[in-house]
Parts: C-alpha cells; structure tokens; sequence
C-alpha cells in the first residue's frame, strides 16, 4: 500500500515537473508581454503599452491578415480535396489504399525543413516568384495529409454499404455522398479542418523558405522581431497562443457534443 503511494506520488511529480518544464517559459512570456519596461527579464509594473504598439503597428497589420487568409484559404481546400481523397480511399481496392497511405504519411513523417528545401526547389525549377502564391500552395500541401489522416478512422468505422443502400433507396450518388457520408463524418471534417487551420497559422519553417517580396505571416515577422529587443514579441506571441489554444480546444470539445447529441435518450 505504502508502495503504491509513493509510485502514485512520484508520477504526479514527474508529471508536473515535465508540464512546468513545457508550460513555465509560455507563462513567463505571457506575464512579461504585460510589462511596462522594455527589459525582457526585469518587472517594472503592469501596462498594456506593447499592445497597443502592437495593434498600431502596419508591419503586424500585414502579417495577421496575410497569416488569417493563408489559413482560411488553404483550410477550405485542403478539407475539401482531403475529405473527396479519404472518400475516394475508402471505396479503392487495398493495394491502392496502401500505396496512397503511404504517399500520404511521407510529407507527415519528414522533418519540415526537407519539405520546406523541396518546395523551394520545385518553385524554383517552375519559374514560380516566391510570394503570396508559393506560400498558399505550400500551406495547402502540406495540410491535406492531416485532412487526410484525420477523416480516414471516421470512414472505417463506417457501414461500408451505407451509399449502396441509399442508392436503393433512389439517391443519386451525389446525394448518397452529400447526405449519407458526409454528415456521418462531419466531425473528423471539423476536426481535419481545425488541424490544418492551426498547422497554417503557426508554421514558420515551411513558410520561411517559400515566401518572398516581402509577404510575411506571423510566424516569419516574430522570427525577425526576435533579432533585436522589441518587447512586442511578447504581446504577439501571447496572441498567438491563445488563439492556438482556443483552436486545439475546439479540436478536442466539438466531438464531445456531437457524440453527446447521438447517445439516446432513455
């Protein structure tokens, strides 16, 4: 009894000593970006003049609204051309699917950097300027795998007769797809286009290597904040957090509710 205690208590100190050790410096950024001096690591009062430096700044202005578009824009296609392929997938013979999956989990599995050379270098070899352009086609790319990945359990777990049985019934196979697939798996959709939301709006590699002419997001302009003491990082990446976080709670509570709208009612 006394041992399992102590194995008990020693499981909760590790464990809170591994989440201080992640979460601690989060913490501490987001106090300092409150802090009235432009020292980085001494307190000299509560103010919120970086963030009205922030909010008034045209290079931030930019960023955001380049970083919300990019995200928007590449969430959208690749949640539509991923949920048609993980379709598509569900219904080929095994072989196709393997081959396909394996494709797939390659842009997943690599470091970024290898994908953010070889996106640079196939922009290149195409005559394509790097830009706005290059970097939408990059964040759309590399978030259709996780589109991907994310519907695929919710097909299997699926009646693979379902759209044949529809289609007896007298649906089109537009309808079959449209009213019987589609809203069975609407929350590994919802789930598959948080993700790729959350994947655009914080990538930095990727983008660093495909942008050009000055076009930046976010990730890229706190990368150049950092090169000199400009305590509006902290205001920035304080912002960034919280709208990763209510994201990633989004990704984690929506399919609470919609799993708690099918339980019967006894």
């Amino acid at each position: 009894m006394v041992g399992s205690k102590k194995a008990i208590i020693s499981s909760i100190v590790m464990i809170g000593g591994v989440l201080l050790f992640f979460y601690l410096p989060i913490l501490i950024l987001m106090i300092f970006s409150f802090n009235d001096s432009r020292s980085l690591t001494s307190w000299a009062g509560f103010s919120l003049r970086w963030y009205q430096d922030l909010l008034s700044s045209r290079d931030v202005a930019s960023a955001v609204t380049t970083t919300i578009i990019v995200a928007l824009i590449s969430t959208v296609v690749a949640t539509f051309v991923g949920t048609l392929t993980a379709i598509g997938l569900s219904k080929s013979k095994k072989i196709v699917k393997d081959v396909v999956n394996s494709v797939n989990n390659l842009p997943i599995l690599n470091p970024e950097i290898v994908t953010a050379i070889g996106m640079m270098l196939l922009f290149s070899a195409m005559n394509i300027p790097r830009g706005y352009i290059t970097l939408l086609l990059a964040h759309i790319s590399f978030s259709i795998p996780y589109v991907i990945l994310t519907i695929l359990p919710k097909l299997r777990s699926l009646d693979p007769n379902l759209a044949e049985a529809a289609m007896d019934l007298g649906a089109t196979p537009w309808q079959a797809l449209t009213k019987v697939i589609v809203p069975q798996i609407t929350p590994g959709i919802l789930a598959g286009a948080l993700i790729a939301f959350t994947m655009s709006f914080d990538d930095f590699v990727i983008s660093y290597f495909v942008t050009g002419a000055g076009v930046k997001n976010i990730s890229i302009l706190v990368y150049t904040m950092s090169r000199r003491i400009n305590p509006s990082i902290n205001a920035l990446s304080t912002l960034m957090v919280l709208v990763i976080t209510i994201v990633l709670v989004l990704i984690n509570v929506l399919p609470m509710f919609k799993k708690k709208e099918r339980m019967p009612i006894e």
